[in-house]
């Protein structure tokens, strides 16, 4: 693990916010070479990043503190301006929030443009994962003994820490502490390549849409099948059914691609009927 890279004076670099500027940038690039494609200004696809990552963290970083609103309380400053500690669900709310409003003021349409950016955000979501297995962060899944185990000692929350309000674990160990150096699930490189391949699926049938929103629909449901999936690597307070809150989101937006989908897809099928 690493989770600060280097010190430029009194200013950490963390590995966490390297990545996360790393995938602000593949998709921004993704996002405007879309809008040169689909004849847009590209300027406004540059704008549309910017809310993505401002918005992101934000709404990510809002609803860390939310899910772990006893933590926050005990050491408000030190969660709020940790590293690492964000949930991507709460960035991806209000990113799609503020974009919407901001693309309307365009006189774009919020589903073109979401169309536009699904293959760079799932790019970005995963890139950015990779910030948080080089933090150790607390992302990571449950102990392994498989050969890619993960020590996340060195990470900002070790599994010391990260285990000790589950007893089906730490009844396993000695005086139930977890090992720091117990190897454990790298989930958020799970995540990385899963996203990856969404991406390059996703880049790849971008142009067989002709009505706005299939390809979001189809991000929504993939990106939620793939959290849905993963979080059964983590230990996670369950919310609902023994479901994590991830993966209670996770349903919802698998079911709102769904929904979108085979909506819209009545309207591919008349276009396609009366171009024939």
């Amino acid at each position: 693990m690493c989770p600060k890279l280097f010190q430029i004076g009194p200013f950490p670099i963390y590995s966490f916010g390297v990545m996360l500027a790393i995938g602000f940038l593949a998709a921004s690039y993704l996002l405007t070479e879309e809008f040169k494609r689909r004849k847009l200004n590209p300027d406004i696809a540059g704008t549309v990043t910017f809310l993505a990552l401002v918005l992101g963290v934000a709404g990510s970083k809002l609803l860390h503190l939310i899910e772990n609103w006893s933590s926050f309380v005990h050491d408000p400053i030190g969660m709020a301006f940790s590293p690492g500690g964000l949930t991507f669900h709460g960035g991806l709310i209000l990113s799609i929030v503020g974009i919407a409003y901001y693309v309307r003021s365009k006189n774009i349409p919020f589903l073109l443009v979401a169309d536009a950016a699904s293959p760079g955000l799932i790019l970005a979501y995963g890139i950015g994962r990779i910030g948080c297995h080089l933090a150790g962060d607390g992302d990571y899944g449950f102990p392994t003994t498989l050969p890619w185990g993960t020590d996340y000692s060195a990470g900002t929350y070790p599994p010391s820490a990260a285990f000790r309000n589950f007893p089906e674990i730490t009844s396993q160990f000695p005086n139930g502490i977890v090992p720091d150096s117990i190897a454990c699930h790298p989930t958020p490189m799970y995540e990385f390549v899963l996203a990856a391949i969404i991406a390059l699926f996703l880049w790849r049938i971008r142009g067989r849409f002709s009505t706005h929103g299939m390809l979001f629909s189809l991000y929504l449901i993939l990106s939620g099948l793939e959290r849905f999936v993963v979080e059964f690597l983590r230990l996670n307070p369950k919310m609902l059914l023994g479901l994590s809150q991830a993966q209670v989101i996770s349903v919802g937006l698998m079911i709102a691609g769904v929904a979108g989908y085979a909506y819209l897809r009545r309207f591919e099928h008349k276009e396609k009927v009366s171009d024939g």
